[in-house]
């Protein structure tokens, strides 16, 4: 189901010329990198699915500071890896992108810190992006080298 905004918070256009040889970049010029297809080493160069994963991994750790806070929670020290993998699929279209959270947090243990992942999911724009159309796993990984009051 497509859910249509009810206000702007944001908006920017990126520009892309060549594909996946070519380069992108923003209009306000913070944004202007050479590409390379994924499987390509060319110093100098990234690709889509670096960009996606870094942006994913960026919203995703926001929307899960702001639900610990609702829980009086503090995670400006969680640490999101976002994986993106990109395949083939049995579909027409013929690829298809997985995505894999793994997201630590000092002083949690995982199955504490699962249900806060479960409820960033669900407030992430990139998480909303992909729901239905994107496997997306969510891990947690215990991080309990800090003090855990929580034992």
């Amino acid at each position: 189901m497509t859910v249509p905004l009810t206000s702007s918070l944001y908006r920017t256009t990126a520009h892309a010329a060549g594909g996946r040889s070519g380069s992108v970049r923003t209009d306000d010029g913070r944004l202007d990198v050479r590409l390379a297809p994924p499987r390509r080493k060319v110093p100098g160069t990234t690709n889509p699915e670096q960009l996606f994963a870094a942006g994913f991994a960026a919203c995703f750790t926001s929307a899960l500071a702001e639900v610990a806070a609702e829980f009086g929670a503090d995670a400006s020290a969680a640490r999101v890896a976002c994986e993106v993998e990109l395949g083939t699929t049995d579909t027409p279209a013929g690829y298809g992108l997985a995505v894999s959270l793994t997201v630590s947090l000092p002083g949690w243990r995982a199955a504490d810190l699962q249900p806060l992942l479960h409820r960033a999911d669900a407030v992430c724009p990139y998480s909303q992006a992909v729901r239905g159309n994107v496997p997306l796993t969510l891990l947690a990984l215990d991080d309990t080298a800090a003090t855990d009051d929580r034992a």
